[in-house]
């Protein structure tokens, strides 16, 4: 799960910290914003509209999933995350597609058992009909 939740749980506070909110296209913003909500609330219905039907999430561990795991992992009300700490955001946009990633420290509880770990991530977007949703997330442990 640390994996999994690891990969897209920064895109809200990447978009929403000041520095990457500045140059990211409004609709963007507001794209990474309902993900961060959908993902912190379990929201299966916001989620299915913002991940897009061919998600794929690779870990560093080289486990790959698609979006109906990803979302049965998000949704698990055994599982919840504190607030992703974005130490290092990065960023990339071009016409309809964005990178969003960075290093992070994202820590919770899964099924009873803290966790914390440094992170470095990407989620890849695309404009696909008029709207962004996530295509790609790929998320590594980061050197302490």
């Amino acid at each position: 799960m640390l994996e999994t939740a690891a990969a897209l749980t920064g895109v809200l506070l990447l978009a929403a910290s000041p520095a990457a909110a500045a140059s990211l296209p409004t609709d963007l913003q507001a794209a990474s914003r309902a993900f961060g909500r959908a993902q912190a609330s379990g929201d299966r219905v916001a989620l299915e509209q913002l991940l897009a039907d061919d998600f794929v999430l690779v870990s560093g561990t080289g486990h790959a999933e698609g979006k109906a795991q990803f979302i049965a992992d998000l949704t698990d009300p055994e599982v919840r995350e504190d607030p992703l700490q974005v130490l290092e955001p990065a960023e990339s946009v071009w016409d309809g597609g964005a990178v969003l990633g960075g290093l992070a420290v994202l820590s919770g509880t899964d099924h009873g058992t803290r966790f914390s770990a440094r992170i470095r991530f990407a989620n890849v977007w695309a404009r696909k009909d008029g709207r962004w949703q996530v295509v790609y997330s790929h998320t590594i442990k980061a050197a302490e």
